[in-house]
This record gives structure tokens, C-alpha cells and sequence, in this order.
């Protein structure tokens, strides 16, 4: 049995089969809907339901709250059709939808970029191609079945004669993938991929101006962007706040100040949380997401791009759109959701949502 899942305001449509996600259906055929964890944690998929019936599998109610699904708002990522639907959601071009590939990878570099943070370099297979959007992430296969996902922190054009990948890790002790990262793994290691997913990504048919906002490790798509926009000339007035507890979280100051030296239209504030004496701070302290709000509290006329930990995301969009009048649809994030935060308490297994 298939349902049609008819997508507003695009009139596009797609068939989904019985008992397969939404969002999988859409991915399968080239429907790009916007999505980040695939698990039900994080709500970047969500949209509103306007005609059908929608059964949800396990999801985290920060993601879809009980009082979202009575107003009629489902998670596609794991949201089943059980009728014939039609969705309102934004979504990612037909044009602009790369192929999803599994791959082998070799472990190319590691380098140590803080006390927790490392940068794995892979190198990808000579004889294929890898498309993708910077800002948009792969998953490794682990070989119990599980997987982990990373964004690629170099932008797509630096592949031209080298195709390789640059990943940042935090190390999450007693994680499955991130203890061998930091322990075990040496050059040369083949790992498997699949990708690339994910909807974060510049809107490159705007002219607002724009702000990057990053916490910790979600730095590494933001890299990505700033180094798709250099290369490709875009000029947009572009801000970047990056908030870290102490100093060295910030493991990549440098070469963010000199790309804000290269980039007229960059600026770059680091904003640290937790600053001690010792660490002779003397620059912007607080919660990164409330400096955006100092500096403008007029958001009407921008799009923010925000990524890094579930809270700061969360935060962000909240105070953004509540107080300092950015449009809900200018707001592009995607939120590093660990293993740990995929398995806390999720809504119950069968949820049912109709319109």
C-alpha cells in the first residue's frame, strides 16, 4: 500500500510506502525536505500537517510537544502516513539535491585542536565523487548497525584535486565512536560513510544579511560556509558569533580572525561563558546567543544560521523570533544532538495526528 504526500506550497508529491517515514519516503525520491538528527530529537523537520493522517513513532516531546501535535504540526523524520497527505514545509530545491552515496573513507590525518577536540581529515575515494552543500553533514556506519553524524568543515570546492573531508570531534567519554576516535583510531583506518544529509545550508538566493552562530563544535559547518561564501564571492554583511566556556574552546580563533581580515564583510565575535582569571580573557562574556541580541535587536531583515548544542539552538530560535522579530522561516540550524541525547525520554511509540 502507498500514500501520496502532497507538499504545499510547492504542489510537489511523492508516494510513501506503509510503515516508512515521511521524511525517508521524500529522501528516496529526491524530495528534499528540511531535517537534521533523523531521530526525533532535535525538530528541525517539523511542519504543518494540512490534510491526513499521521501516526508518530518515538520522538523527544522538545521536539514536538503534545500541544504542537493538537495544533496539528508532525515530525516527518518519524512520522508514518496513513492516509493520503498534504504537508506544508519548506524545502530543499529539486536542483539542489545531491545523491546519497555509502562510501569507504581513510583515515588520512587526526590532529589534536583542544583538550576534547580533534580534526579527523579523510580521504575519499579518487574514483567517485562526493557531492555536497557546505553546512551538510555524513553519518558513519558503525558495524553494529548504529550510526554517528559529523558536518563537514571544509566547503565543497576544496575537494578540486584532493577529495577529502575535514570533520571536528568532541570527545563524549564512554561514547562508542568518539572513545575509539581518541584512544584506538590511527592513519589509515578505513571507516565507512553515507551521506550527505541534512538541510543547513545558505540560502544563496537572498541579499539579507546574515549571522552565523555557533557553540562549541558546531563551529565545523559554519567553517564550511564562510569558506563557500569566500569562494564564491558572496559579499552579504555576515557575523559570526561563536561562544565557547573557556578560551580554548574556541580552537580555531585564529583562522577565524584571518578570514575576518581577507573578508570585508565578515565580523567575528568570539563570546566564552566561563571565563577565568588565569585565561586573561578580555573579550565578550555571557551566553553566545543573547550577544547576537545585544548587537541586534532587530532581527526582522536577517536569516540566522545557528548550530551547536540542543540549548543554544533552542534558545536562539525562541529569543530570536519572540523578541527581536525574525522571521520563524530565516532561522536555519542544526543541532548536534549526541547518542546520549537521541536516548533520553521520548513521547510515547504510537502517536496519532489528523487534519
Amino acid at each position: 500500500m502507498t500514500f501520496t504526500i502532497n507538499v504545499q506550497p510547492s504542489g510537489r508529491a511523492f508516494e510513501s510506502l506503509a510503515d516508512e517515514a515521511i521524511l525517508a519516503a521524500g529522501i528516496r525520491q529526491g524530495i528534499g525536505l528540511p531535517y537534521g538528527c533523523k531521530d526525533g530529537a532535535c525538530g528541525s523537520c517539523k511542519c504543518k500537517l494540512l490534510s491526513g493522517s499521521v501516526v508518530h513513532g518515538p520522538h523527544q516531546s522538545k521536539a514536538l510537544s503534545a500541544e504542537e501535535e493538537s495544533a496539528g504540526f508532525i515530525l516527518t523524520c518519524c512520522g508514518v502516513a496513513h492516509s493520503d497527505l498534504v504537508i506544508e514545509s519548506r524545502q530543499v530545491t529539486e536542483a539542489g539535491a545531491f545523491p546519497i552515496k555509502k562510501m569507504p573513507v581513510r583515515v588520512s590525518a587526526l590532529e589534536n585542536a583542544s583538550h576534547d577536540v580533534k580534526l579527523l581529515r579523510l580521504q575519499l575515494p579518487a574514483s567517485d565523487s562526493f557531492q555536497y552543500h557546505a553546512g551538510q553533514y555524513v553519518e558513519f556506519l558503525l558495524r553494529d548497525g548504529e550510526r554517528r553524524s559529523y558536518s563537514m568543515a571544509n566547503a565543497p570546492h576544496t575537494q578540486e584535486g584532493n577529495p577529502h573531508m575535514e570533520l571536528h570531534l568532541r570527545h563524549m567519554p564512554g561514547g562508542k565512536f568518539t572513545d575509539h576516535v581518541f584512544g584506538a583510531m590511527k592513519e589509515k583506518e578505513i571507516l565507512r560513510i553515507e551521506g550527505p544529509f541534512g538541510s543547513f545550508f545558505l540560502r544563496e538566493d537572498s541579499d539579507k544579511p546574515v549571522i552565523l552562530l555557533a557553540s562549541g563544535t558546531g563551529f565545523a559547518p559554519i567553517k564550511a560556509l564562510i569558506e563557500h561564501m569566500q569562494f564564491k564571492g558572496i559579499t552579504r554583511p555576515t557575523t559570526v558569533y561563536w561562544g565557547g566556556r573557556r578560551p580554548a574552546d574556541l580552537y580555531q580563533h585564529a583562522w577565524l580572525l584571518t578570514k575576518a581580515a581577507e573578508m570585508p564583510q565578515l565580523r567575528y565575535v568570539p563570546v566564552v561563558s566561563d571565563a577565568l582569571p588565569e585565561d586573561g580573557w578580555s573579550g565578550r562574556t555571557g551566553f553566545v546567543h543573547l550577544a547576537v541580541l545585544q548587537d541586534f535587536p532587530d532581527l526582522s531583515g536577517h536569516q540566522v544560521y545557528a548550530c551547536g548544542a540542543p540549548i543554544v539552538v533552542d534558545s536562539a530560535r525562541a529569543a530570536y523570533t519572540e523578541h527581536a522579530g525574525l522571521p520563524p522561516e530565516e532561522f536555519y540550524a542544526d543541532a548536534f544532538t549526541s547518542a546520549a541525547d537521541k536516548t533520553s525520554p521520548i513521547s510515547p511509540l504510537q502517536q496519532e495526528t489528523s487534519t
